[in-house]
C-alpha cells in the first residue's frame, strides 16, 4: 500500500516506498539500498519511543535477530534502537505467511508438508544453536519464500540465559501456539517452548486447525496446559513425530535436533489431513499479519479474501436515531409478556438422530470440555447500587473468575466454582438499557457507572477500569452516548488487547488508554461532519461513522466503514456502505454488517447482509431469502436472527442464504455464544436453548431461572461458556451455573 500523509519520507537514510502493514508496536515500510535492494523497515510507534520498557525489548528484538540471521531467518541489515524514534531494517521477504496461505487454499499435505515440516525444524534448530529462544512461533510469523519457510518477528524472543522483562509481569504470546510452561511461569521458558510450538504449527498446517483450538483464547490457554492435543485428523506418519512435542512436561519433548532426525525419517508423501470443509480460521487471522510486537506484522501483502458474493440491489431507507439511550423505564414499554414458571424441559426434535440420548428424552451438549475444579450448580443475585431498578447483567469468564456488570453494578468479581463473591463495585445511577459490561483484560475490568439523578451531570456515563484482583477503581472517564444513533448498538467503548477505545464526553473522537494504567495512547477526532461508533474485531479496530446531519435527522443511510490504526489512531479510508446497516460480528477480517428495511422511522427487519473489506476497501452485498425480524448475532463464522417468538435462522454472511431455521420456544432469545459445537441461547427470564452448530438440531432447553419479561430487541448474548459450565444471567441482577451435560431438570 502507498505511503500515508504523515509517513517519513526516509528512516536511516533508506528511501521508503511503500507502507506494508502495522501493527501494535510499530509500522513496517518498505524501502531500497543504495544498490536498489529492497528491505523491510521497522519503525516503532512514536508513542513507545519513551517507554523503557518498549526500547529494552526492542534492543532485544534487534539483538536476537542479529544473531540468528541465517537461511531460515530474516537477516538484519541495519538498526539504530537507541535513535530518538527507533528503527530495523531487514530482507524483504517475498511470499504469503502460512495463517494467509491455509486461509487461503486449506490445509496442506503430502510431499509440501514433509518439506514445511522440515524447513520450520531446521529454522527452529539454527535459532537455538544461536542461543535464542523465539517464544512466539505461529502462522502469522512463518513467511513462505520461494527458497522456503522463513521464520521472523523476535519481538519477544530473549537469548537462553536471559531472564524476560521483570516490570510488565503479563503473559505474552498467542494461546494457540504457546507452551504449558509459557501460560503458567513465562519467566522460565527454554528451548522445548519453542518445540512445543513447532508441533502447533506442524498440526495447523496439517489440518487447518490447532491442537488445542476452543471458542475463545481462554479456553484454548485452559486446553493447552490441562487437556491433551486433538490430532485425529493429523496424517498418521506425521502424527507419531508432533505428538511427543506437544507433552505437558518440558522434559519429555525433543530438541530441535532430535525432532529433525525424525522427519528427515518420514515418508516424502505423508497424505492428507481428514478434515471437512476448508480451513477453520484461528485467531492469528485478526491481525492481518502486519509486523510490530504483538500484532506482529509481515512485509507481504494483505491476506487474500475469500470471493465477494452477488450483489444486490441497492437499499437505501431511513431510521430513527434518537441519540440518548433508553433507561430501563421505557424498556418496560417494549417488553411484550413476563415468563412464567411451569414449562417442561422439552425433548429434542430428532429423538436419537442427533447423536445423544433422544430415547431418554434430551441430549446432552457436546462439550468435550472438563468442568472448572470443585464446580457445583449454583444460583445468585448480584446487589448493585440501585435495588429499585434491578437490571440485567452481563459476564466474562477468565480462568476460574467471572467478571459480570450492568444495571446499578459497575464490575463484580464471582468464583466460578460457586458463584460466592470476590468484590463488587457498584453504580449509583439509573441504568441504562443495553450497557452492560464494556470488557475484560489480563489485570482489568472494564464496566459503566451511570451518575445519580438531580447530581451534576445526571445524565452522564463513565467508563471506570476496576483492578481484576482486587476490585479497586484505577481510572475513569466521562463517555459519549451516539451509538445507538449511528448503529442501532449501545456501545460506545469497546476492548482490544490491553487497549480501551473510548467516545470522548464531546462526542467528537474517540480516545484510546491502557486499560490498568489509563495512560493515554492517542486521540483521533472523527471526520469532519460525522459522528462515529466503535467497534473491536479481535486485534482491529473500526469506526463505523455516519453524516451528523442524518444522525441528527434520525434517518441514516450513508455510512462509512473505517479501520482505526491500533497504534496511531489514525483513520484509515472510509469504505461506504449504503442503506441503514447495524454492525454484528466479523468473518476472515471483514466487518459484517447488516441492512435494514426500514418505513420512516418504523424498522421493519433486516433485508439483506454486507461484508466490508477495509483492506481493498470493497463491500459486497447480498440479500437475506426474506426480511427477518429478531435479535442479530454471529458466531463461528454465521449470522444468527432470533426472533421474539424464539425462531432462529442461521444465515450465510457472505451468500446471504439460509442454513437452517429452528423454533427454540424462548421468547425474546439473545445469543448465540458457541462452545464444544452447541450454540446456547438465552431470555431474560433465565430459559437456555441448547441447539447443535451444525444443522441446528434441538438438544435441550430448560425452564425460566429468574423473574423477566422478554421481547427486548437487540439483547447481547447472556450466556458465557466456561469449560463444560454454563454461567447465565437474567432478570433482576441474576446469575447462575451448571453443567451443560446435565441441565437443570423441571422443578
Amino acid at each position: 500500500m502507498s505511503l500515508r500523509e504523515g509517513d517519513p519520507e526516509e528512516i536511516g537514510g533508506y528511501p521508503l516506498e511503500a507502507r506494508l502493514g502495522s501493527g501494535g508496536m510499530g509500522t513496517v515500510f518498505l524501502a531500497r539500498t543504495a544498490s536498489g535492494r529492497p528491505v523491510a523497515i521497522k519503525l516503532i510507534h512514536r508513542q513507545f519511543a519513551d517507554d523503557e520498557e518498549f526500547r529494552i525489548r526492542f534492543r532485544q528484538e534487534v539483538a536476537a535477530a542479529r544473531r540468528v540471521s541465517g537461511a531460515f531467518t530474516a537477516a538484519v541489515i541495519d538498526a539504530d534502537p537507541e535513535a530518538t524514534h527507533p528503527w530495523m531494517a531487514t530482507t524483504y521477504i517475498e511470499g504469503h505467511t502460512l495463517a494467509q496461505r491455509i486461509a487461503k487454499h486449506g490445509p496442506i499435505g503430502g510431499a509440501e508438508l514433509r518439506t514445511l515440516s522440515i524447513g520450520l525444524t531446521e529454522a527452529l534448530r539454527d535459532i537455538h544453536r544461536a542461543g535464542v529462544v523465539h517464544r512466539d512461533l505461529k502462522p502469522s510469523n512463518v513467511v513462505l519464500s520461494p527458497e522456503g519457510p522463513r521464520v521472523i518477528d523476535f519481538g519477544i524472543s530473549r537469548a537462553a540465559d536471559q531472564q524476560t522483562l521483570t516490570m510488565t509481569g503479563r503473559v505474552i504470546g498467542t494461546p494457540p501456539f504457546m507452551s504449558p510452561e509459557q501460560l503458567q511461569a513465562p519467566r522460565g521458558v527454554g528451548p522445548r517452548s519453542d518445540v512445543f510450538s513447532l508441533g502447533t504449527l506442524l498440526v495447523y498446517a496439517a489440518t487447518g486447525q490447532g491442537p488445542f483450538d476452543a471458542d475463545s483464547p481462554y479456553m484454548t490457554a485452559y486446553q493447552v496446559v490441562h487437556e491433551p492435543p486433538s490430532l485425529g485428523s493429523v496424517p498418521g506418519a506425521l502424527r507419531g513425530v508432533v505428538e511427543p512435542c506437544l507433552a505437558k512436561d518440558p522434559k519429555d519433548r525433543p530438541s530441535a535436533d532430535e525432532l529433525l532426525v525424525r522427519l528427515r525419517d518420514l515418508p516424502t508423501d505423508l497424505g492428507a489431513a481428514a478434515v471437512e470443509g476448508a480451513a477453520r480460521p484461528t485467531c492469528e487471522t485478526d491481525t492481518q499479519h502486519h509486523l510490530a510486537g504483538e500484532d506482529t506484522p509481515t512485509p507481504t501483502a494483505s491476506p487474500p479474501k475469500s470471493a465477494s458474493p452477488p450483489k444486490s440491489a441497492s437499499a437505501t431507507g431511513s431510521r430513527s436515531g434518537n441519540r440518548r439511550r433508553l433507561r430501563p423505564v421505557l424498556a418496560a414499554a417494549v417488553a411484550v409478556a413476563a415468563i412464567g414458571a411451569g414449562v417442561a424441559l422439552m425433548r429434542t426434535d430428532d429423538p436419537g438422530g442427533a447423536g445423544g440420548e433422544g430415547d431418554k428424552g434430551r441430549t446432552v451438549a457436546a462439550t468435550g470440555s472438563p468442568l472448572p475444579g470443585g464446580f457445583q450448580p449454583w444460583r445468585k443475585q448480584v446487589r448493585g447500587g440501585r435495588e429499585d431498578i434491578p437490571d440485567e447483567l452481563r459476564c466474562e469468564a477468565r480462568g476460574d473468575a467471572l467478571f459480570c456488570g450492568g444495571g446499578g453494578v459497575v464490575a463484580a468479581r464471582l468464583r466460578i466454582s460457586d458463584g460466592s463473591r470476590v468484590w463488587t463495585e457498584k453504580s449509583p445511577g439509573v441504568p441504562v438499557q443495553g450497557m452492560h459490561l464494556v470488557g475484560v483484560t489480563e489485570d482489568t475490568v472494564l464496566g459503566y457507572r451511570f451518575a445519580a439523578e438531580g447530581t451534576p451531570g445526571g445524565d452522564a456515563t463513565e467508563v471506570v477500569a476496576v483492578d481484576a484482583e482486587k476490585g479497586e477503581e484505577l481510572w475513569s472517564v466521562r463517555s459519549g452516548a451516539q451509538s445507538t444513533a449511528v448503529t442501532g448498538r449501545t456501545q460506545d467503548a469497546v476492548v482490544s488487547g490491553s487497549l480501551v477505545m473510548t467516545v470522548d464526553a464531546s462526542n467528537g473522537r474517540f480516545e484510546a488508554r491502557q486499560a490498568h494504567s489509563g495512560r493515554v495512547l492517542w486521540r483521533a477526532p472523527f471526520p469532519a461532519a460525522s459522528e462515529c461508533a466503535p467497534l473491536s474485531a479481535g486485534r482491529r479496530l473500526y469506526a463505523v461513522c455516519a453524516p451528523r446531519a442524518e444522525v441528527e435527522a434520525g434517518e441514516v443511510r450513508h455510512s462509512a466503514v473505517h479501520e482505526i490504526g491500533r497504534g496511531s489512531g489514525r483513520f484509515g479510508k472510509g469504505v461506504p456502505v449504503v442503506g441503514p446497516v447495524q454492525p454484528v460480528g466479523s468473518v476472515d477480517g471483514d466487518v459484517v454488517l447488516l441492512r435494514q428495511r426500514v418505513k420512516g422511522p418504523e424498522f421493519l427487519g433486516y433485508e439483506g447482509v454486507a461484508r466490508v473489506d477495509t483492506d481493498a476497501r470493497k463491500v459486497s452485498y447480498a440479500p437475506l431469502p426474506s426480511v427477518y425480524e429478531g435479535t442479530p448475532g454471529m458466531a463461528g463464522g454465521t449470522v444468527y436472527l432470533t426472533g421474539r417468538t424464539g425462531l432462529v435462522h442461521a444465515l450465510d454472511p457472505g451468500t446471504g442464504k439460509l442454513k437452517w431455521s429452528r423454533q427454540t420456544g424462548l421468547e425474546g432469545a439473545s445469543g448465540p455464544v458457541a462452545a464444544g459445537g452447541t450454540l446456547y441461547f438465552s431470555s431474560a427470564s433465565g430459559r437456555v436453548a441448547a441447539l447443535r452448530e451444525r444443522g441446528g438440531a434441538k438438544l435441550w432447553v430448560t425452564d425460566p431461572r429468574a423473574d423477566g419479561v422478554s421481547g427486548e430487541m437487540n439483547a447481547s448474548p447472556r450466556v458465557t461458556v466456561a469449560g463444560r459450565a454454563a454461567i447465565v444471567t437474567g432478570a433482576e441482577n441474576t446469575v447462575f451455573a451448571f453443567d451443560t451435560a446435565k441441565p437443570p431438570e423441571s422443578e
